[in-house]
């Protein structure tokens, strides 16, 4: 895991320093998005690694517990930012980053927001059903009917932006989103 080994100790420290400028960087970013900082601070140092991690390495490396090195690959595992690989001559399981940011981003906001979508959806058409028996329940109570039919065009409306929402998931998912906002080459 040591690629600065046989640099001159400034050399070293320096770029210790600038690594560590990132990777904190990293782990900050992550946090934003509801990923804890040691899981950042992790896929960071994966990310300046020459090849693959097992996790007693990731242990050592970060000071923490094996325990805490399989939680937080796991969760980075889940949000497809590092792959489990195989290794020559090794019984233990080997990691490594998926260097490409743009799908990592995609892959993150797809996942996390195609499980908000789902569920705000459901809670949505439930409601809508429910107001509409209302409404059909009640069709004689003029004041009734009115409140019941404006409820229903706002969870129409948030229907309507959910939808939207799908098709952006799309969009990240299946990489068209770079037609519209291409990558830099």
């Amino acid at each position: 895991m040591n690629d600065l080994e046989g640099l001159a100790p400034e050399q070293i420290e320096k770029i210790s320093k600038a690594r560590e400028r990132v990777i904190d960087s990293i782990g900050k970013n992550m946090d934003l998005y509801g990923i804890t900082l040691s899981i950042g601070h992790l896929y960071g140092y994966m990310y300046f690694n020459q090849g693959p991690v097992t996790l007693d390495e990731l242990s050592k490396t970060m000071g923490m517990s094996k325990t805490s090195m399989s939680t937080g690959v796991r969760t980075l595992l889940d949000l497809k930012m590092i792959d489990k690989v195989w290794g020559k001559g090794t019984r233990k399981d080997l990691f490594e980053v998926v260097p490409d940011w743009h799908q990592n981003f995609s892959d993150y906001f797809s996942i996390k927001w195609r499980k908000a979508v789902e569920g705000n959806m459901n809670a949505l058409t439930k409601s809508l059903n429910e107001i509409r028996g209302l409404k059909e329940e009640y069709s004689a109570v003029e004041g009734l009917t009115q409140l019941l039919s404006n409820d229903e065009h706002k969870i129409e409306e948030a229907v309507k932006y959910y939808r939207w929402l799908l098709r952006l998931i799309e969009a990240l998912e299946n990489g068209t989103i770079f037609d519209f906002i291409p990558k830099e080459t």
